[in-house]
């Protein structure tokens, strides 16, 4: 095994801590991440020049960033790192990327660990393509990464620990928040509290921001939904139906949603793992055990990429899957270490199931999207050309009505659409979510540049 190329695909809480125990047993892994430095998205490191204190920027996880960071940055010299790196297809063992300079490259590996994280999860709604409307996570990053807030008067519309924190963020850093907008009924919330107190750290956390929010004014709303948005030329106003069935507008000039974060497989795909239909996160995520084996020799999963579990959990399932390859190759290992990571990975796993129970997805806003939505941006497709498509092309399935009308065929490959496309086939069809499929990743799993150079200069 000391000879054979282990890759490990980001550098965030499950890459750092899959790259730590591989060098801890000798090897030096490659590591490629597509940030210019390591941290993942929850630790997204400030741009050299930036003097932010970590406190201000990671707020009550300031320690465990810097636990991250650290770790990672004494790994530099006995890894092969390359950051600024983005995996965009895959053949066989070999993995071909392309850095942020146009260049391609090729590399083969003997065994492969996916940190490769998980993104927003949207519902569109009438004028969520307008400028000014953002996703959860893209407002983070703007806050995060350049010290930006993304409006003046911002509205928070979703549903899930993130809104929560997002909007502390933006006022701790002084924004003003239009209003925070949940779907989800305060009682399914505070109903979900028991469950959450096995894990008693986060869920302070998360009533802390409740409470801090609450007492410097900023209005919620609870079990609303979503109407449109409205403007000339940007984003000026949000409305919404609220729980008493009244149409109800708010002033604002950016909107910020999201609903939870869904796992990022589109690799996974690529390399021909098994998936199966995960009920409670509404999604197809690819098999896996305990340890982080895939169904494909030599493939392991690890992070918010397999399963979205939130950044410790992430940090365990790095280390297990690292673990299970030392193991696999016959290289010793610690078995003090797995378990204690194992019991973590479990503990962690509960937690993320009771906040999915007590932040549900909300599946009813899909029964009332007006035909005229925009359900794919990249392809501009409608919702209701994708519901015509589906009752009048035979699409029993997402891929063959993307075949008919495009939908998810665009520079994001689905990131953005596939999960509503799959809710609204399902509906329309009149079947289960699970019956409908999946969109079939493709490469490049990410937009190219048109003119890209190989390692020659060719």
């Amino acid at each position: 095994m000391s000879s054979s190329r282990v890759v490990i695909i980001g550098a965030g809480p499950a890459g750092t801590r899959a790259a730590e125990t591989l060098v801890a047993a000798g090897l030096k892994p490659v590591v490629v991440d597509e940030a210019p430095r390591s941290g993942g998205q929850i630790y997204r490191r400030q741009p050299p020049g930036f003097g932010r204190s970590l406190k201000k920027l990671y707020g009550f996880e300031a320690g465990k960033a810097a636990r991250l960071h650290d770790a990672f940055d004494r790994l530099q010299d006995k890894v092969d790192y390359r950051p600024g790196t983005m995996v965009w297809g895959t053949e066989g063992h070999n993995l071909h990327l392309a850095d942020r300079d146009g260049r391609q490259d090729v590399i083969g590996f003997d065994a492969l660990i996916l940190a490769t994280g998980a993104v927003d999860r949207i519902v569109p709604f009438e004028g969520w393509t307008m400028p000014g409307v953002y996703t959860l996570g893209g407002a983070q990053i703007a806050l995060k990464y350049q010290a930006c807030l993304i409006g003046r008067n911002v509205a928070l519309v979703g549903s899930g620990p993130l809104l929560y924190l997002v909007a502390y963020q933006y006022r701790r850093a002084g924004g003003n928040l239009a209003g925070i907008f949940d779907t989800t009924p305060l009682s399914r919330e505070l109903a979900g509290l028991p469950r959450m107190a096995a894990n008693p750290a986060n869920t302070a956390k998360g009533l802390y921001y409740f409470a801090w929010l609450a007492a410097h004014g900023v209005p919620m709303l609870h079990d609303v939904s979503p109407l449109r948005a409205e403007g000339e030329g940007r984003v000026a106003r949000l409305v919404l139906r609220d729980r008493a069935g009244r149409e109800r507008t708010f002033a604002c000039d950016a909107i910020a949603t999201g609903y939870h974060v869904q796992s990022e497989t589109q690799l996974a795909d690529l390399l021909g793992c098994d998936f199966a239909f995960d009920a409670r996160a509404g999604q197809w995520l690819p098999r896996q055990d305990e340890m982080g084996r895939s169904s494909v020799d030599g493939v392991y999963l690890a992070g918010d990429g397999a399963s979205v579990r939130g950044a410790d959990t992430a940090e365990a399932t790095g280390a297990l899957a690292a673990l299970a390859c030392l193991q696999d190759q016959g290289m010793p290992f610690d078995a003090a270490v797995r378990n204690q990571a194992l019991q973590a990975m479990r503990r962690g796993s509960a937690f993320a199931a009771a906040l999915r129970d007590a932040f549900p997805f909300p599946e009813h806003l899909y029964e009332n999207i007006a035909d005229t939505t925009l359900l794919c941006r990249c392809e501009e497709v409608s919702v209701g050309t994708f519901r015509a498509t589906l009752r009048d092309k035979g699409a029993g399935e997402v891929n063959r009505a993307k075949a008919f009308c495009r939908v998810g065929m665009g520079r994001c490959q689905g990131r953005m659409c596939g999960a509503s496309a799959a809710r609204i086939a399902a509906q329309t069809l009149g079947v289960e979510l699970a019956a409908v499929g999946r969109l079939r990743g493709q490469a490049p799993v990410k937009p190219l540049p048109t003119a890209l150079q190989t390692e020659a200069g060719e």
